[in-house]
């Protein structure tokens, strides 16, 4: 029995995936908008209940019955603007939906619709999700229009340049298969000669196709998860505190500034990680520079006293590994901004003979080790080190803050 391809079997899962996405995530809006307490009376309810039931139809009918349908641009560009409207309806009714069920609009609108329609239907989706996740349609206070405005144009831009590195992806795999293909039908030809070798051959053309398809879907996720995904939590808090500062002009500007350079330094890694590029922070200066650098960045966001300091003798690593340490560090510290409430963290870098060791330590809330398996940044963090044969630990105990300390070999640059 011949064994199925694993890229094949990749977009067969991705398809079935697109097609359980919607109700996978209605029923998550839903659920939590209603356990949550968003929903307290029976009219509120019933309101979530009912419109979820009519988005799940629409999306029933016009897709998964009628998958035919989407071809026609008119169809799918009528499903897209049912879709947005029902985001923008369940999203008053409960941020839980403009949270999690518009991403259905953002994921529809780039894979049925077509050229610039698809950015046109990205941006209605995340209009409907702000103005849900606002509570409605801005005031006329400037500042809070200015960050209406900001939120929609973000969240537009990430989800375009995630799309687009979506997209590249694919065109990749299916170039990487007819490769296989044609090396496939130049063993087909030497088979008589290589006929002891055949089955070898194609264990190890598997294998590695395998293994690459595997590296390239972690390396993707790890670069999203540390660029993408932590600039765009970024630029909500900062958006969220001008909004709170409206009042205090140049507290609202700063706030307003660190929103928008956040977006830029996010747009510039999304590029490089396409690229393969290494980041921008290590381009011109070494690892304790570097690290200095984001530490100081860091504390200018989040006004959280952050002291820096290198022990050793510092000397050139090999850039994989100064990559690691630094993406570690900025996980690091995104964590310590987003949930320890601390009053002061520290950053250190230890030059050994044979290791290297980063370690950040907070006075925060801390947590406890074990209680929940953390989230893709401890997961991303952990594949980073050990990547390298090192070692990642983490202690920490409630109300007495947290330490994260990663170690690897020392590796000299090529």
């Amino acid at each position: 029995m011949t064994p199925s391809d694993p890229l094949d079997t990749a977009q067969e899962q991705w398809a079935t995936g697109l097609a359980v996405l919607p109700y996978a995530l209605l029923a998550v809006s839903a659920g939590l908008a209603l356990l949550t307490g968003d929903g307290t009376s029976w009219d509120h309810r019933l309101g979530v209940l009912g419109l979820s039931a009519l988005a799940a139809a629409w999306t029933l009918w016009m897709v998964t019955l009628h998958p035919a349908w989407m071809a026609n641009g008119k169809a799918a560009g009528l499903y897209i603007a049912g879709l947005v409207v029902f985001v923008a309806a369940l999203g008053l009714l409960s941020p839980w939906f403009a949270g999690f069920f518009a991403f259905t609009g953002y994921v529809h609108s780039w894979h049925l619709l077509r050229g610039r329609w698809r950015i046109a239907g990205v941006a209605a989706t995340a209009a409907a999700a702000v103005t849900g996740y606002f509570g409605g349609l801005p005031g006329p206070d400037p500042a809070i229009i200015s960050s209406y405005v900001l939120v929609i144009v973000a969240i537009v831009i990430l989800v375009v340049v995630i799309s687009l590195f979506g997209d590249m992806t694919a065109d990749q795999s299916v170039r990487r298969k007819k490769m296989v293909e044609q090396l496939a039908e130049t063993n087909a030809r030497l088979e008589d000669t290589m006929r002891e070798n055949a089955g070898l051959q194609a264990q190890l053309l598997l294998h590695a196709r395998e293994a690459g398809a595997t590296d390239e879907r972690q390396r993707m996720a790890r670069e999203i998860h540390d660029t993408l995904a932590q600039g765009l939590a970024g630029i909500i808090t900062q958006v969220q505190a001008a909004a709170k500062a409206k009042d205090d002009p140049a507290e609202w500007q700063r706030h307003l500034d660190n929103a928008a350079r956040l977006a830029r330094d996010s747009l510039a890694e999304a590029r490089r990680s396409v690229h393969a590029v290494g980041p921008a922070e290590l381009e011109s200066v070494r690892l304790p520079e570097a690290l200095a650098e984001v530490a100081r960045r860091w504390e200018g966001i989040h006004g959280v006293r952050t002291e820096f300091a290198t022990t050793g003798t510092a000397r050139p690593l090999h850039p994989e590994v100064e990559v690691t340490l630094l993406r570690v560090a900025q996980e690091a510290l995104a964590n310590v901004g987003k949930h320890a409430g601390a009053a002061r963290v520290g950053v250190t870098v230890s030059y050994m003979d044979e290791v290297v060791t980063l370690d950040v330590r907070d006075d925060g809330a801390g947590f406890i080790p074990g209680a929940h398996s953390g989230g893709f940044g401890m997961t991303s963090m952990r594949q980073r080190v050990a990547r390298l044969a090192g070692s990642l630990e983490i202690e920490s105990e409630p109300g007495a803050g947290t330490a994260v300390s990663a170690t690897v070999p020392v590796r000299e640059p090529r």
